[in-house]
């Protein structure tokens, strides 16, 4: 890859969910050592992702979760659910969830590719109790890069709006159809 290093971009975004405010960290790296980040070592010069949650989360009303949709050069029809790929078929939308859940991608190939990531910080909607089946987004960020040869240039991450969300919503509801997904960006996770 390129032997010029990339500088590292931060995106900060706020966001409001069980009544409390927090923050998302965003942050692109260039990857420098694949090793230490379970990569391959074709990874290295590629760009990696990671967004953090401040502050960390109590109790079942302040489960996030990321969704990931990305589109790359060969896909057809325009984003699709990124998994996280070492844990196989899931039947849920989430490729990272918990209390304040961290995100992480390291995408990477040999060949020329562009590569584009809508990445949403999600929360469950319905009732405390029962089943939830129900996504709401709270924030989204894209991110990505283009590769040529060796040079691979790096997309600055830039907050998304509700309006990108609900462009993926019918979408996600054909991918996992045990699961709604609310439109908009949602504050509180028990309110309609």
């Amino acid at each position: 890859m390129s032997a010029s290093p990339q500088s590292p971009r931060v995106l900060e975004l706020p966001y409001r969910w069980a009544d409390r405010d927090g923050s998302v960290r965003v942050e692109i790296r260039e990857n420098d050592d694949p090793v230490a980040l379970g990569c391959p070592e074709i990874a290295r010069g590629f760009p990696y992702c990671r967004a953090t949650v401040e502050p960390p989360r109590k109790g079942y009303a302040d489960f996030l979760g990321w969704v990931q949709l990305i589109t790359l050069d060969d896909s057809e029809g325009g984003f699709v659910h990124d998994p996280f790929m070492p844990l196989g078929p899931k039947p849920h939308p989430f490729d990272f969830y918990g209390w304040a859940p961290t995100f992480f991608d390291a995408p990477h190939a040999d060949e020329d590719w562009n590569f584009l990531a809508h990445a949403f910080l999600c929360g469950l909607g319905g009732e405390l109790h029962d089943l939830r089946r129900e996504v709401r987004g709270v924030l989204g960020f894209s991110w990505g890069f283009s590769k040529r040869g060796l040079e691979c240039e790096f997309f600055d991450p830039d907050a998304l709006r509700a309006a990108d969300w609900n462009g993926h919503r019918d979408y996600l509801a054909r991918a996992f159809p045990a699961w709604s997904f609310a439109p908009g960006f949602f504050e509180h996770p028990l309110r309609p």
